[in-house]
């Protein structure tokens, strides 16, 4: 019998999951006897209606409560700094991130500046809080980052746009709600973007370096339920049991990444984000094919990606030979692009992209060590 990897659980929220899971808001935070709440979104969610209905059902339950709508995507320093700067005159006692990964990465960094004060760059790394932080809700309205199950906030640094991922246990949710009713206003190529995201996450978890028998758990239904959801949420968007699944399965997969982390696909995507304005869920997907042929030459990384395809068999997976294979099919699907010369890149570009994707923090997890050399053939295999 195999010896089973040590490992140690993180904290893990609290998973309020379900239709109209919104309205379970104000008795879901009775207990930790807060008034003030921070509730931290963005334009098109405000738009949507959800932070004003959020916020009457907290009036009407007693609760103080002020809207920061400004959230960007892939949010920065500066955004970090004006979400900090209004929480500073409201004097929150919670925060609550409503909407996508940046809108969770926005409250995220709030939390940091408000209760420990100076810039994000200072809490890159994980543990730099000194101060105990105030309690944080998380609200998905997108089923794609799984942010609302880990403790890192990511957020591009002002300078030279690199992305740092800035963590702390004492910044991880205390609640996490998952209403897929709140995903349905998601247009087909949000959902398309975010869904690839998470299914990203699911399949490298699996993989990584740090993965563990408690890790794995969470990657394998991931996957599973990320896998059968997606053809289904796309041709069906109003479908709530899909929604609800790649709801369940990106949350899944974020608390994966808190016991395992992620691998080269990822590496790869930050270098195309910041030279070529890739959106993350095609930067992904469009490495990962690569990146799993490539992993795929080391024999017990191929049978891990075996068990994973065969977890959803009886599907329509059942007839591709390979993990890779089904991804490429996801893409084509999904209409996302399947080659990095859709993005404008050439050849000589893959120098620079290969020395940045070498330096990526979560390039170092992954199953097969990558050299400048490999990361070049992965950059060109997918050109």
């Amino acid at each position: 019998m195999e010896i089973l990897t040590g490992f140690q659980t993180a904290k893990i929220p609290k998973l309020i999951y379900g239709k109209g899971a919104l309205d379970e808001v104000p008795e879901a935070i009775k207990s930790l006897g807060v008034k003030r709440v921070f509730i931290v979104t963005d334009g098109g969610i405000v738009k949507a209606g959800y932070p004003d209905r959020l916020k009457t059902l907290l009036e009407e339950s007693g609760y103080t409560c002020e809207i920061f709508g400004d959230s960007k995507e892939n949010p920065t320093e500066k955004d970090a700094d004006n979400c900090a700067a209004q929480a500073n005159v409201f004097k929150p006692d919670l925060i609550i991130g409503l909407g996508g990964g940046s809108s969770m990465d926005t409250a995220k960094a709030c939390n940091f500046l408000y209760t420990n004060g100076g810039r994000m760059e200072d809490y890159m790394g994980y543990g730099k809080a000194e101060n105990a932080m105030l309690p944080l809700i998380c609200i998905p309205t997108t089923s794609g980052t799984g942010s609302e199950c880990q403790s890192f906030a990511l957020i591009s640094r002002d300078s030279d746009h690199k992305k740092m991922a800035c963590g702390d246990t004492k910044n991880a949710a205390y609640i996490s709600v998952l209403d897929p009713e709140l995903t349905v206003s998601q247009p087909f190529e949000v959902t398309a973007n975010t869904g690839m995201d998470a299914i990203t996450h699911a399949i490298e978890t699996f993989v990584s370096k740090k993965a563990n028998p408690f890790s794995r758990l969470y990657s394998a239904e991931a996957f599973r339920l990320l896998a059968l959801a997606f053809p289904v949420v796309l041709q069906e968007p109003e479908n709530l049991e899909a929604r609800g699944a790649m709801l369940l399965g990106a949350a899944y997969a974020g608390l994966a990444i808190e016991h395992s982390m992620l691998g080269a696909a990822h590496g790869c995507a930050n270098p195309l984000s910041a030279r070529f304005s890739v959106i993350h869920g095609q930067a992904v997907g469009v490495m990962l094919p690569a990146v799993i042929r490539k992993n795929s030459q080391d024999a017990s990384v191929k049978e891990d990606y075996q068990d994973l395809l065969s977890s959803v068999a009886g599907s329509e997976s059942d007839h591709y030979e390979s993990l890779a294979d089904l991804i490429e099919s996801y893409l084509e699907f999904a209409d996302l692009p399947t080659s990095l010369s859709h993005f404008g890149v050439k050849d000589e570009d893959i120098p620079v992209l290969a020395e940045d994707a070498e330096t990526q923090w979560t390039s170092t997890f992954n199953p097969v060590d990558f050299s400048y050399r490999d990361f070049a053939e992965v950059y060109g295999n997918s050109l």
